[in-house]
């Protein structure tokens, strides 16, 4: 089999073998190339010790990023391309790295080390394609099948665990039966593992394609990583708005979410608070009010044990704590929205909205879509239009209230809110002359009345 490798692929590969080493594009390069997708990551193995590999390289900047482990990272023409050396590993002790690597001639024992038969692939042009374990078997069929056996390869580095799930989710890959009972198995073995690799994992995986099937399947290895899901499952919310248990209707809000990190996840749990805030009508229907904000709390609390970065913390808190506020199609209640929450999170907020209503029963849903695609047309006509919603787009601003003899901080503020509220209302006009005048009239009124 031929593959097209880039110059500098080939470059690499003709230094190491003029030098009198072996050297072979290796693991998910080979992979999506055979896959037709694009390759962002050149990785090589080689016969060559790390020292030999520097001295092939004199002329070019090398990095130690893990000599001890066989890699040396050669910079050409300002691009990074990590050289291994053949290993094999001793145990793993710390369930990510090996004790001990031993440097190896022999390319079959780098591959059997490799996690699954689709990375255990490598090519050169001089060989062709090397295949040990059937990978391009597995990679025609679309399976992902560990090298040698699954509790082996899960117990060196659990994180191999959400990787399986990931590649499931994010190409549409059946798992094979014996490394999807592996997977089951070992699945406490992720709390091993440092929560800044998972959740990178974590978040490929909840924008992949086939995400609910991955989330119905191994829910309880996801539970590994997020206990508090766990109360979802199963969770009958018995109500005319809702034909699934609560974790179904959850697995289909994030599958019919736009495919970005910060909605996904906002959507896996955004109904996390529902069964601490149930109560049941006379007829049997359950209520859950409050339960967006208790949602957000939990929200919160999960993704700050997860390290994730404040920014994205805050940003699905806001979507979380306002995914069920019924807004209506009113120039007003739009800008009032747009005012609390600014552009972006409004859009991002009638986004997953409207994945909360297609992951609902039939009751009322047309009648919600409409009026959430009426809201969004409003909301676009605003943005279009350049109406002011916010103090940004306010003809007057603090200076102003100065000019007008205020000094006090607090009654700047009210006098701005007040004039603010009157623009989104339609009781006044966003016009400088305008907003003094009344301005005049209610400062004169509040101060009269200290």
């Amino acid at each position: 089999m031929k593959i097209v490798l880039p110059d500098s692929a080939k470059f690499v590969i003709n230094t190491l073998e003029d030098n009198g080493f072996e050297c072979f594009v290796v693991g998910g390069c080979v992979r999506d190339i055979l896959s037709d997708r694009k390759v962002h990551d050149w990785d090589f193995t080689t016969s060559a010790t790390p020292d030999e590999i520097i001295s092939c390289f004199t002329s070019y900047t090398t990095i130690d990023i893990g000599k001890r482990f066989g890699t040396i990272c050669v910079v050409i023409d300002g691009e990074n391309f990590e050289i291994t050396t053949y290993r094999t590993d001793g145990e793993y002790e710390d369930s990510r790295h090996p004790e001990t690597v031993t440097f190896s001639k022999n390319l079959k024992d780098d591959l059997s080390r490799r996690d699954f038969t689709v990375n255990a692939m490598a090519y050169n042009d001089r060989v062709g394609l090397v295949d040990e374990f059937d990978g391009l078997k597995d990679l025609q069929y679309g399976v992902v099948r560990c090298v040698g056996e699954p509790d082996v390869r899960f117990t060196e580095d659990a994180l191999r665990i959400i990787r399986a799930l990931r590649f499931a989710s994010t190409y549409g890959y059946s798992i094979e039966p014996k490394t999807s009972e592996s997977i089951l198995k070992n699945k406490d073995k992720l709390s091993l593992v440092a929560c800044e690799r998972v959740v990178v994992e974590l978040n490929k995986l909840l924008c992949g394609d086939h995400v609910d099937f991955i989330l119905r399947r191994y829910k309880d290895v996801i539970a590994t990583i997020i206990p508090e899901i766990s109360i979802m499952f199963n969770f009958d919310q018995k109500s005319l708005h809702h034909n699934k248990d609560l974790w179904r209707h959850t697995v289909s809000a994030v599958k019919n979410t736009p495919k970005n990190e910060v909605l996904r996840t906002a959507m896996l749990l955004h109904d996390l608070g529902k069964p601490m805030t149930v109560s049941t009508d006379k007829d049997g229907h359950c209520h859950f009010h409050n339960h967006p904000k208790l949602s957000a709390a939990m929200a919160t609390t999960v993704l700050k044990r997860l390290k994730y970065p404040t920014a994205f913390i805050n940003t699905v808190n806001t979507l979380i704590e306002n995914h069920d506020n019924r807004l209506t199609p009113q120039s007003a209640v739009v800008k009032r929205c747009l005012c609390d929450l600014g552009e972006e999170n409004m859009r991002n907020l009638l986004s997953i909205q409207r994945a909360d209503i297609l992951a609902q029963s039939m009751y009322k849903r047309e009648e919600k879509l409409s009026t959430l695609e009426a809201v969004y047309n409003e909301f676009e006509r605003v943005i279009s239009s350049g109406e002011c919603y916010s103090l940004d787009t306010l003809a007057v601003n603090g200076k102003d209230i100065i000019h007008l003899g205020v000094q006090s901080g607090q009654l700047i503020g009210e006098v701005l809110s007040k004039l603010l509220d009157k623009v989104i209302k339609d009781e006044l006009k966003n016009e400088k002359e305008e907003l003094l005048f009344f301005a005049r009239h209610y400062i004169d009124s509040v101060e009269g009345m200290r």
